[in-house]
């Protein structure tokens, strides 16, 4: 869960990243109360982001990895770039080749057509986050491997920047098991190219997909989208 967090402890935050071990007194540099300041205090305790010992304040080891992601200049949390995995299942049915889709049944991108994805967790290597994604979304198993690189910065047709997403996709093959056609994040299908190329609202062309994941060689590719309705 994103921790919320206000401008007053952001400073706290800032001041013990490069002074650890600092009084309350000399800790604070707002313009705000002595109690007002105490709940800031109060509240980074609490969410375990500094800690107070014989009388001074110290980032914890999860405050020094949440401050270190701040931009000192405008003491404001850095946005960067989601690291996540596409997942394209292939599987040949009665001498068909047939690719698994996912279509999103949650906002935004409410409809769409596209991958199996995830986010990857802190300490998880990349074909853990692939196995355990595609396990979870699909109740399948199969042969995992590392096609390419894509890196998505989607647009709203005003320009808005809604997506910025780095995607390690995978190709899966030998596709064991039975699929859940519906979980709560949408429906898995399988098609055929000629359907895949049918359907409107996708996140990716089928050639775009094919590009990477029928390569030879690992590739890395930027892709910008601007979308009508998200």
């Amino acid at each position: 869960m994103e921790i919320k967090i206000h401008d007053y402890q952001i400073l706290i935050l800032r001041e013990l990243l490069f002074k650890p071990g600092v009084r309350f007194s000399d800790l604070n540099k707002t313009d705000v109360t002595s109690d007002h300041f105490t709940f800031h205090v109060n509240h980074l305790i609490k969410e375990g982001l500094i800690r107070k010992e014989n009388g001074k304040y110290f980032l914890t080891t999860e405050g020094k990895e949440f401050a270190n992601r701040m931009d000192i200049d405008s003491l404001k949390l850095e946005k960067q770039g989601k690291v996540a995995i596409a997942l394209h299942a292939v599987r040949i049915n009665k001498g068909t080749t047939e690719y698994l889709v996912h279509r999103r049944l949650k906002e935004p991108f409410y409809g769409w057509y596209g991958s199996h994805s995830g986010k990857v967790r802190w300490g998880e290597t990349l074909q853990e986050c692939a196995q355990r994604e595609f396990l979870e979304e699909t109740g399948l198993l199969g042969k995992f491997t590392l096609k390419g690189i894509v890196h998505y910065h989607h647009f709203y047709k005003d320009g808005k920047l809604l997506e910025d997403k780095y995607f390690w996709v995978f190709r899966i093959d030998n596709v064991t098991g039975e699929l859940k056609t519906k979980v709560p994040e949408g429906e898995n299908i399988w098609m055929t190219e000629k359907q895949f190329k049918n359907l409107k609202n996708t996140f990716s062309t089928f050639d775009e997909m094919a590009e990477v994941i029928n390569g030879k060689t690992l590739v890395y590719i930027d892709r910008i989208k601007f979308v009508d309705e998200y």
